[in-house]
């Protein structure tokens, strides 16, 4: 009986256990169904906000597609407004030189014309010695060998007074031209040379994202900032300026080794004094190479070949010297290209002009420093590596350290000037600029007679009033000759400075 009620509990148990599993079958399944449901509706939502997204990042790539297209576009009609900009001035310099051969064509005229002026006045001469032959034969009775000879010692003596004559106007007339067609040439050539004006400064500013980086970069105890300062030999100034740092020296490659290596530290993050010697060696052969590609550049842009390989180095250096604060580079690369057309204009050959124009300054750049004008030590160098002898002239001769020798050299030192006079083109330490001045009118005050001085046009003219009583128009003359004499001999300046000297007389009354 008792086994009979256990097997009827378990047989109880177990359709209950059979009937909790139906029941929680059926609600696992219910589940189920809402689980997939609710991920069906999730998925669509999903797939919808794909679909939205993928249609603006198609709009958004269609818009910068369309942006590009336009700066495309816009970049092709720039192109061709610069090619009609060309077109037409190729069709005014065109013109301009048909003017000038019809100008060429009438001085030809012209000139074929006084030649047979001189022609005919040659025939009157002629049939006026047969004249006199005649008379001396009838009158002096003399023999026709002495009539001759004294006929030929009176024509002689009238001939060379004559032409003496005509010498003189004709040189007169050479000079009165040469000057006009000079200045004519100067100012064209002025005008037609675009230049940009370089201004160096011996201090170059790092910015800084933060001033922490400030700490890092001195480093414990300094030691960062005193290898980089005898790495490169630039002084780091880390004052109390926001985000930023100095970087002083007169040697401009210097400082751009600096300052190209502050900024691959400061950037990589690594600051410590073996990988900033290991920076700095890096940036040295990067700007090394630089300076060579520039100097290839330079030479390419200018159309000067087969220079030798140290003087385009050198060319390359003059980008990181600096003249009065002219960036040499740009100096020479417009001293090369003034020269060129000064050279054009008279008939010179304007290559060899515009590559002793570029070559000028190379004294300036060397590797090392000798104790020579920087002229005549460019012209050693130009010598030594193989220029011909009028380029190699033109360069020492451009501050008259050597006898000018060919027609360029003139031409390469009036161009220097042009370029070095520029307004604005050259800074001087405004200290040494107020000091020049004030010597320049104190000396002109030094002479007697003399009783104002203005120095005007920024030093490049100082004008001297005399006293009317005191100095004559003759003594007025030799007064602004001996004023050039000393200022040439005592000073340094840019250029040139024109010494005008005035006198005047002045009569004054009164009407009451």
């Amino acid at each position: 009986m008792e086994l009979f009620i256990v097997i009827a509990a378990l047989a109880g148990i177990g359709i209950g256990i059979a009937a909790s599993a139906t029941v929680l079958r059926k609600k696992l399944e219910k589940k189920s169904a809402e689980v997939l449901k609710e991920a069906e509706e999730k998925a669509e939502m999903i797939k919808k906000d794909k679909i939205l997204q993928a249609k603006e990042k198609f709009l958004q790539l269609k818009s910068e597609h369309e942006k590009v297209i336009q700066e495309r576009n816009n970049a092709l009609q720039k192109s061709e407004n610069r090619l009609k900009q060309r077109e037409a001035s190729f069709s005014q310099k065109q013109d301009e030189l048909q003017r000038k051969q019809k100008e060429v064509d009438s001085i030809r005229s012209n000139l074929n014309n006084q030649l047979d002026i001189v022609a005919k006045k040659q025939a009157e001469l002629d049939k006026a010695q047969q004249k006199q032959v005649e008379q001396l034969e009838t009158i002096s009775g003399l023999s026709a060998a002495e009539a001759k000879s004294q006929l030929a010692e009176t024509l002689k003596e009238e001939a060379r007074t004559e032409a003496q004559t005509q010498i003189d106007d004709i040189i007169e007339e050479a000079k009165m031209t040469a000057n006009r067609q000079a200045k004519k040439i100067v100012i064209e050539t002025i005008q037609r040379t675009a230049a940009e004006h370089a201004i160096e400064n011996t201090v170059s500013v790092f910015n800084l994202e933060n001033d922490e980086i400030k700490g890092r970069i001195i480093g414990r105890e300094g030691r960062n900032i005193r290898a980089l300062e005898n790495l490169t030999g630039v002084e780091i100034i880390i004052d109390d300026s926001p985000e930023a740092i100095l970087l002083s020296g007169f040697d401009p490659v210097r400082r751009e080794i600096a300052r190209l290596a502050l900024h691959k530290l400061v950037t990589d993050g690594r600051i410590h004094p073996a990988r900033i010697e290991e920076v700095v060696a890096k940036t040295s052969q990067q700007i090394e190479q630089e300076i060579i590609e520039t100097g290839k550049r330079t030479a390419i842009d200018l159309g000067i070949h087969n220079l030798h390989h140290e003087l385009i180095r050198m060319i390359g250096r003059m980008k990181y010297r600096s003249s009065y604060g002219q960036n040499l580079l740009q100096h020479s690369k417009e001293v090369a290209n003034l020269c060129a057309t000064m050279a054009t204009e008279l008939g010179l050959n304007p290559k060899k002009a515009k590559r002793a124009g570029l070559l000028h300054d190379i004294g300036k750049v060397p590797d090392n420093e000798p104790d020579l004008p920087h002229a005549v030590l460019g012209m050693k160098l130009a010598e030594k590596y193989k220029e011909k002898p009028d380029v190699c002239n033109a360069i020492g001769a451009h501050h008259d350290e050597v006898e000018m020798e060919s027609l360029i050299a003139p031409i390469v030192q009036v161009c220097d000037a042009i370029s070095g006079a520029r307004p604005g083109a050259r800074r001087e330490v405004v200290e040494s600029y107020i000091e020049r001045l004030n010597h320049l009118e104190e000396l002109a005050l030094s002479y007697p007679g003399v009783v104002k001085t203005y120095a005007i046009q920024a030093g490049r003219e100082l004008r001297v009033i005399v006293g009317a009583d005191k100095v004559s128009d003759n003594e007025a003359n030799k007064l602004s000759h001996d004023i050039t004499r000393q200022i040439q001999d005592e000073m340094t300046y840019p250029g040139q400075i024109k010494v005008t000297v005035i006198r005047e007389t002045r009569a004054v009354n009164y009407a009451k």
